[in-house]
């Protein structure tokens, strides 16, 4: 009987220490994530010196539950794959130093993945992939199009030129007066307001497929302090759900020009941001009506954050292509495909 194919991942890209185990890329044994959202509401964002912290305190306790979850021992993994970038580098540091001494100590391949192919690999769990192939990743820290003509091929044909979309939602969740993370509170009052204030569409006619939301942010801002100079009280959600629909709207610009001139069989939205239930049924609808032929694959909400799983899923297919590593390897925080 053929060993079965076992994939131990690391993922601390940010604030989240995760480890998991995933069989053949596509079945979850375990994934066990330990969060700090707590520990950084306090200061409206995360504190890289405080994540690394944390990361240290919980990677040997998340290892331990992971393989126990699972029911499996080192004996029966395959490989260790680990994020080693884009992220904060003393948080990946971390994970990148535990995946080394366990690959090491028991003598297993290392595999190094990109955090921003785990987020493409989440979508994996609800169906196999076929290529070509589009993606849309938006999270806190990114916001691209990527196009995958084969299995592990990636191309940027876009990218934020200045904040990630999930950076705004968290810097205007300020303003509100909302915890970090502000998304998901954004996204609620969004579906309780009306786009009265009409924000600004950056770049959503230019020729390209790059996003801007600095200008939004901007606008964002310099309506609610000119409102309050003014005594005047703004509807929140109207607030909110003006933000969110001037999002939407670049994104859902940017996505079908993209369509339109490289045709896939399957579209992918991932990132934390994919968990928004605007974006997800705005891309939902524009597929339906104006590309019909194409699959969408949007990653499982408990798998849009971040995650081991997704690192073991993108792991896994790194690993049949070969893709290794030894001891030498390095966090790499400002990693692109």
């Amino acid at each position: 009987m053929d060993k079965r194919k076992l994939i131990l991942a690391f993922e601390t890209s940010c604030d989240e220490t995760s480890i998991a185990v995933v069989e053949n890329g596509e079945k979850i044994l375990s994934n066990i994530v330990a969060t700090q959202i707590d520990s950084h509401q306090r200061f409206g964002g995360v504190v890289p010196e405080v994540a690394s912290r944390h990361h240290i305190e919980q990677i040997t306790h998340c290892l331990t539950e992971a393989l126990e979850v699972a029911d499996v021992d080192y004996d029966d993994l395959s490989a260790v794959a680990v994020t080693y970038g884009p992220g904060l580098v003393g948080s990946l540091l971390i994970g990148v130093t535990a995946a080394k001494a366990v690959a090491f100590a028991h003598n297993l391949p290392l595999v190094p993945v990109n955090h921003m192919a785990g987020h493409i690999y989440a979508a994996r769990f609800v169906d196999q992939f076929q290529y070509p192939q589009m993606a849309l990743l938006v999270s806190g820290g990114h916001t691209e199009i990527v196009y995958i003509k084969s299995e592990y091929d990636f191309e940027i044909l876009g990218e934020t030129r200045d904040d990630a979309a999930g950076e705004a939602y968290d810097k205007i969740g300020r303003v509100l007066g909302v915890n970090y993370p502000a998304g998901k509170t954004i996204d609620e009052w969004a579906h309780e307001g009306s786009d009265t204030f009409d924000f600004p569409r950056a770049m959503i006619k230019e020729d390209n497929y790059d996003f801007s939301f600095s200008g939004l942010k901007s606008a964002f801002i310099n309506t609610v302090h000119n409102a309050e100079q003014r005594d005047e009280e703004l509807n929140s959600r109207d607030l909110a759900a003006s933000f969110q629909q001037s999002v939407v709207d670049v994104l859902a610009s940017k996505v079908e020009r993209a369509l339109l001139d490289h045709p896939v069989k399957q579209f992918v939205v991932a990132g934390g941001v994919a968990a928004n239930k605007g974006l997800r049924s705005r891309i939902e609808r524009d597929l339906q009506t104006k590309f019909p032929n194409v699959q969408l694959l949007m990653a499982p909400l408990k798998l849009c954050g971040d995650n081991a799983a997704m690192i073991g899923a993108a792991g896994q297919v790194a690993f049949d292509h070969k893709k290794r590593t030894d001891m030498s390897l390095n966090a790499v925080p400002g990693l692109s495909f």
